[in-house]
């Protein structure tokens, strides 16, 4: 344009001042004849571009003021506001005093940007959808087990409605999103309704690039990650085994020994042969109900022992450690007793319930029939573990494994199904009383969204579950679609026993156990210290054997000096005690006082002692220390007064 108002002139040049011609250097070069008349025309033009409008003062192009349009798609642009050069900022309005940064497009001062898709979120740049369009999301078409993906024609909209577990979870995902994601839900399946495929087919589909992405409950599975990618699992993983459920109440002949356990019926008995060894020890030279001959000593000791079971025992205990004893025993028999009434009466009139089988490898070995989901990944894992063909049923629904299950292997029915967790808590959901979960038995990733390799969208749906459950509304989700019966209880899979174990006792055992051979220590040391000089006799001819088998010979004999064998003497019997005879002359002339017994010529007092001989037989003289066996004139007038106060 300068050119043309300058004219059609010729544009000659001369050469520079310069000597010698460089091309370096700008002294050298032709000079136009007419740039000044260029020059100015330059300065004149202006017109309006599309940069806005062209005009230079003083050599510099001056900056116009620029409206900010919003162009979506094909359609006209809109505008959300202007630039100028004033003061370098963004306003709705060209007298608006309102601006926000060049940089912030979203701001206040701006009117709303419409991004592809109809959004108002700013999308984080990647490529899809680029323009505007939804992504193809590929859902599973299937029989049963609609809780998780139910496809249902709408023929009156000639729509398709696409709900369950998985849709909601997908949706609530999707909208946890930081952007807009618009897509459509298209089913998997013939113009007739029917699949079009397998799981496997469907995840192939999003390889081929047919669908941007799976939602449903696809399995994540090693072989399908070598063609796409898959967000976080939402549901548990496993596959496990349901079985049928049987009372086994009062059906064993052997229940009362169910309440305790092996270990804890062996270390009671074995605390009871104890306790009566104990006891006995304590009680056998002061108590003449623990003496007598060895069969007789013995079957005493385990009748006391054991009728503390029942606390029937009727001996009496009149040692002080023996007593302390018994009172930590009878405390631990109170205990076991009450402990073992409560798990009995349990068993007997609570149902008890178990598992029909409790590992897969004894399905295999008795031959029962075996049910799995048709068209399931689960019939690979059954056939690696060696299972016939033959055995091998599948199912479509859960009425039909019901009915299988309830029918049995022997009449054609099914032992067992193997499937994935998710589906086996919906059909335990629904027979939570006639079925229980064993498992899992085979480990699997759960149910997850697929997508294609390397897509942004894998990590952002997985934030958004993580959310999800953070938040508690996948367990609401799962409420909804996976409703549990009111009558039953939570089902884990977990059977164990009922008895109660030593682990649970074994506080109650040490203490008796410690008491006993406190008190055993006790007695021994105060019994040594007693006959130390059996040991210490001077005479040192005498072997230690014999000195050993002196100290159990004295410990076999009965412990006159105690209070009980005193009172044992004076029995109810009469006059006569076990060990003393009395002869009184008929004229009743008692002595008043002790010192009258030598000048009392009318009666005859006679006291004598039979000879305490060991109950395992005669003792030689020489290891029987001599006893002295005239009572002393105390003991002869308490004797006496009790035989006056009698006549």
């Amino acid at each position: 344009m300068a050119v043309e108002k300058v004219g059609n002139a010729s544009f000659g040049s001369q050469k520079g001042n310069a000597s010698s011609f460089n091309p370096t250097d700008l002294g050298s070069l032709m000079v136009s004849q007419y740039g000044s008349n260029i020059s100015n025309a330059l300065s004149l033009t202006s017109f309006r571009g599309l940069a806005g409008n062209f005009s230079l003062v003083d050599r510099q192009l001056q900056l116009s003021t620029f409206k900010i349009v919003n162009v979506n798609g094909g359609g006209s642009g809109r505008a959300v506001g202007y630039w100028t050069p004033e003061n370098g900022r963004l306003v709705k309005q060209l007298n608006s005093t309102n601006s926000c940064n060049v940089s912030a497009f979203n701001c206040d001062a701006l009117g709303p940007i419409i991004w592809p898709g109809e959004s108002l979120s700013v999308p984080k740049g990647w490529e899809i959808p680029e323009n505007g369009t939804k992504l193809r999301i590929g859902v599973p078409v299937r029989e049963g087990f609609t809780e998780f993906v139910k496809v249902t024609p709408n023929l009156r909209t000639n729509t398709t409605d696409v709900t369950g577990f998985s849709i909601d979870v997908f949706k609530v995902a999707v909208e946890l999103l930081p952007y807009a994601l618009p897509y459509e839900l298209i089913p998997y399946a013939y113009p007739n309704g029917t699949s079009a495929g397998t799981y496997n087919d469907l995840i192939h589909e999003v390889y081929l690039g047919n669908f941007d992405g799976v939602v449903g409950d696809a399995t994540i599975r090693a072989n399908r990650t070598l063609y796409v990618d898959f967000a976080m699992p939402y549901t548990e993983s496993g596959v496990v085994m349901v079985v049928p459920i049987i009372d086994s109440r009062t059906k064993n002949a052997w229940v009362f020994l169910h309440p305790l356990t092996r270990d804890l019926w062996m270390t009671t008995l074995g605390f009871f042969i104890f306790i009566g060894f104990v006891i006995w020890v304590l009680e056998h030279r002061i108590n003449e109900e623990f003496r007598g001959p060895p069969s007789h000593q013995v079957g005493t000791s385990f009748w006391f022992s054991f009728s503390t079971m029942v606390f029937s025992h009727r001996e009496r205990v009149v040692s002080n450690l023996g007593r302390f004893v018994m009172i930590i025993w009878v405390f631990v028999v109170l205990i076991l007793t009450q402990s073992y009434t409560a798990n009995l009466a349990s068993l007997l009139t609570v149902q008890q319930l178990r598992p029909a089988v409790n590992d897969i490898n004894d399905l295999r070995r008795n031959g029962d029939n075996v049910g799995y989901m048709r068209g399931a990944f689960v019939y690979d894992l059954l056939k690696e573990v060696k299972f016939d063909d033959a055995k091998l049923k599948a199912y479509g629904s859960m009425e039909e494994i019901e009915d299988a299950l309830s029918k049995g292997s022997a009449n054609g029915g099914i032992a067992a199904i193997v499937h994935e967790t998710p589906y086996m808590k919906l059909l335990i959901a629904k027979y939570c009383s006639k079925y229980t979960m064993i498992g899992p038995i085979f480990k699997t990733d759960g149910f997850g969204f697929a997508f294609p390799k390397n897509s942004p969208l894998v990590s952002d749906i997985t934030q958004a579950i993580l959310n999800l459950t953070d938040d508690g509304l996948m367990t609401k989700i799962e409420d909804k679609w996976i409703k549990k019966d009111s009558n039953c209880k939570d089902s884990n899979g977990n059977f164990s026993s009922n008895a109660l174990g030593l682990e649970s006792f074994w506080g109650l055992f040490l203490i008796a156990g410690i008491t006993s051979i406190f008190a055993l220590i006790i007695f021994v040391t105060s019994f040594l210290y007693e006959h130390k000089h059996v040991f210490m006799h001077p005479d040192s001819g005498t072997s230690k054997s014999k000195r050993i088998k002196t100290m159990f010979e004295i410990f076999n004999e009965k412990k006159l000096s105690s209070h009980t064998c005193r009172s044992s003497q004076h029995s109810d019997s009469g006059v006569s005690a076990q060990d003393h005879e009395v002869k009184v002359s008929p004229n009743n002339n008692w002595p008043e006082s002790p010192q009258s017994y030598t000048n009392h010529t009318d009666a005859t007092y006679v006291f004598s002692r039979e000879q305490e001989t060991p109950s395992h037989g005669q003792a030689s003289p020489e290891t029987i220390p001599t006893i002295e066996l005239a009572m002393t004139i105390q003991e002869t007038h308490e004797t006496l007064d009790t035989t006056r106060s009698r006549a």
